[in-house]
Protein backbone atom coordinates (compact mmCIF):
# COMPACT_ATOMS: atom_id res chain seq x y z
CA UNK A 1 0.00 0.00 0.00
CA UNK A 2 3.05 2.41 0.48
CA UNK A 3 3.38 3.26 -3.23
CA UNK A 4 -0.40 4.80 -3.36
CA UNK A 5 0.03 6.13 -0.05
CA UNK A 6 2.84 8.21 -1.49
CA UNK A 7 0.84 8.98 -4.40
CA UNK A 8 -1.87 10.31 -2.07
CA UNK A 9 0.33 12.45 0.05
CA UNK A 10 1.87 13.70 -2.71
CA UNK A 11 -1.29 14.54 -4.89
CA UNK A 12 -2.99 16.49 -1.89
CA UNK A 13 -0.15 17.90 -0.32
CA UNK A 14 -2.39 21.52 -1.14
CA UNK A 15 -5.29 20.31 0.03
CA UNK A 16 -6.33 19.65 4.11
CA UNK A 17 -5.27 16.09 3.93
CA UNK A 18 -3.02 14.21 6.32
CA UNK A 19 -2.13 10.50 6.33
CA UNK A 20 -1.26 9.14 9.55
CA UNK A 21 0.41 5.58 10.36
CA UNK A 22 1.14 3.58 13.21
CA UNK A 23 3.74 0.76 12.96
CA UNK A 24 3.18 -2.43 15.07
CA UNK A 25 7.23 -3.71 14.34
CA UNK A 26 8.24 -4.09 18.04
CA UNK A 27 11.72 -3.26 16.90
CA UNK A 28 11.82 0.53 16.78
CA UNK A 29 15.47 0.27 14.77
CA UNK A 30 13.74 -2.19 12.41
CA UNK A 31 10.93 0.64 11.75
CA UNK A 32 13.83 3.48 11.52
CA UNK A 33 14.91 1.59 8.82
CA UNK A 34 11.91 0.24 6.56
CA UNK A 35 10.53 4.21 6.92
CA UNK A 36 13.47 5.25 5.31
CA UNK A 37 14.15 2.34 3.07
CA UNK A 38 10.53 2.71 1.35
CA UNK A 39 10.37 6.60 1.92
CA UNK A 40 7.61 7.34 3.96
CA UNK A 41 7.12 10.91 4.12
CA UNK A 42 4.19 11.32 6.41
CA UNK A 43 3.61 10.72 10.07
CA UNK A 44 4.05 7.56 11.49
CA UNK A 45 3.38 6.43 14.93
CA UNK A 46 5.13 3.32 17.13
CA UNK A 47 3.14 1.25 18.42
CA UNK A 48 5.71 0.73 21.52
CA UNK A 49 7.69 -2.97 21.77
CA UNK A 50 4.36 -5.00 22.10
CA UNK A 51 3.60 -4.70 19.25
CA UNK A 52 -0.01 -4.87 17.65
CA UNK A 53 -0.90 -4.77 21.57
CA UNK A 54 0.52 -1.58 22.10
CA UNK A 55 -1.39 1.25 23.22
CA UNK A 56 -2.78 3.06 20.28
CA UNK A 57 -3.84 -0.39 18.69
CA UNK A 58 -5.55 -0.78 21.92
CA UNK A 59 -7.46 2.74 22.60
CA UNK A 60 -8.35 2.63 18.86
CA UNK A 61 -9.60 -0.86 19.44
CA UNK A 62 -7.28 -2.19 16.47
CA UNK A 63 -7.32 -5.83 16.02
CA UNK A 64 -5.82 -6.53 12.47
CA UNK A 65 -3.34 -5.22 10.37
CA UNK A 66 -3.51 -2.88 8.50
CA UNK A 67 -6.59 -1.04 9.55
CA UNK A 68 -8.10 1.92 8.19
CA UNK A 69 -9.89 4.60 9.21
CA UNK A 70 -10.59 7.40 7.02
CA UNK A 71 -11.96 10.24 9.05
CA UNK A 72 -13.19 13.90 8.59
CA UNK A 73 -12.24 16.89 9.21
CA UNK A 74 -14.11 16.98 12.81
CA UNK A 75 -12.22 13.93 13.65
CA UNK A 76 -15.45 11.55 13.12
CA UNK A 77 -14.09 8.06 11.88
CA UNK A 78 -16.56 8.05 8.73
CA UNK A 79 -15.14 5.13 6.43
CA UNK A 80 -13.19 2.17 7.58
CA UNK A 81 -10.89 -0.49 5.62
CA UNK A 82 -11.28 1.06 2.49
CA UNK A 83 -8.16 0.62 0.05
CA UNK A 84 -7.45 1.48 -3.57
CA UNK A 85 -9.80 2.72 -5.81
CA UNK A 86 -12.55 2.97 -2.13
CA UNK A 87 -9.82 4.82 -0.17
CA UNK A 88 -9.94 7.61 -2.81
CA UNK A 89 -13.19 7.89 -3.11
CA UNK A 90 -13.44 8.66 0.45
CA UNK A 91 -11.30 10.80 0.36
CA UNK A 92 -12.47 12.70 -2.21
CA UNK A 93 -15.96 12.31 -1.01
CA UNK A 94 -15.10 14.38 1.82
CA UNK A 95 -12.73 16.58 0.54
CA UNK A 96 -15.67 17.81 -1.94
CA UNK A 97 -17.84 18.10 1.40
CA UNK A 98 -15.37 20.64 2.48
CA UNK A 99 -15.36 22.23 -0.51
CA UNK A 100 -12.28 20.81 -2.03
CA UNK A 101 -12.90 19.05 -5.91
CA UNK A 102 -9.90 16.98 -6.12
CA UNK A 103 -8.99 14.13 -8.74
CA UNK A 104 -7.14 11.62 -7.67
CA UNK A 105 -4.66 9.64 -10.03
CA UNK A 106 -2.70 6.85 -9.95
CA UNK A 107 0.06 5.33 -12.70
CA UNK A 108 0.07 1.41 -13.31
CA UNK A 109 4.17 1.66 -12.13
CA UNK A 110 2.59 3.13 -8.30
CA UNK A 111 -0.01 -0.18 -8.45
CA UNK A 112 3.10 -2.85 -8.88
CA UNK A 113 5.93 -1.13 -6.69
Amino acid sequence: MYPHERSLVKQLASQPFALIGVNSDRDLEKLREVVKEKNLTWRSFWNGPEGTSGPISTEWNVTGWPTIYVLDHNGVIRYKNVRGEAMDKAITTLLAEMGHEVEITHSEEEDHE
